[in-house]
């Protein structure tokens, strides 16, 4: 459902939740822990969101999707500020995600070192079966 609130269309939790593919109980659990905003509530205490706010979930989706954790999320939260300085908040995001690309290097070069150990085993193993055959 979807109402007007002075020039801002308002999104019920339920229709944004199902819009993203995401639960009503991840919206709140964001608005808990202060990664959005508290929405405006209508008479009968339905949780409501703005497109602005809309529009941060879709960011906050993406910045999950990376690897983001909470915490993360929380302290760019933080750093874009109660006045919405985006200035503010991409420094912080640049760092943060500098710090997930050398984590994803890492486990690259780890998964590759665990490639080549599982390939020789096989290759190990291949031998075998093939001189066990003659």
């Amino acid at each position: 459902m979807n109402i007007l609130s002075g020039n801002d269309e308002l999104i019920s939790i339920g229709d944004l939740a199902k819009s993203l593919g995401l639960t009503t109980r991840t919206l709140r659990y964001w608005e808990e822990s202060g990664i959005i905003e508290a929405t405006p509530r209508s008479d009968g205490s339905n949780r409501f969101y703005t497109q602005d706010i809309a529009k941060r979930v879709r960011f906050i989706i993406k910045l999950k999707e990376l690897g983001l954790t909470i915490q993360e999320l929380q302290d760019l939260y933080k750093a874009y500020g109660e006045v919405k300085r985006t200035d503010r908040m991409i420094p912080a995001l640049i760092q943060v995600l500098d710090k997930h690309i050398n984590l994803v290097d890492e486990k690259m070069a780890r998964m590759a070192s665990l490639r080549r150990d599982i390939v020789e085993y096989r290759q190990r193993m291949n031998s075998k079966l093939n001189s066990n055959a003659l």
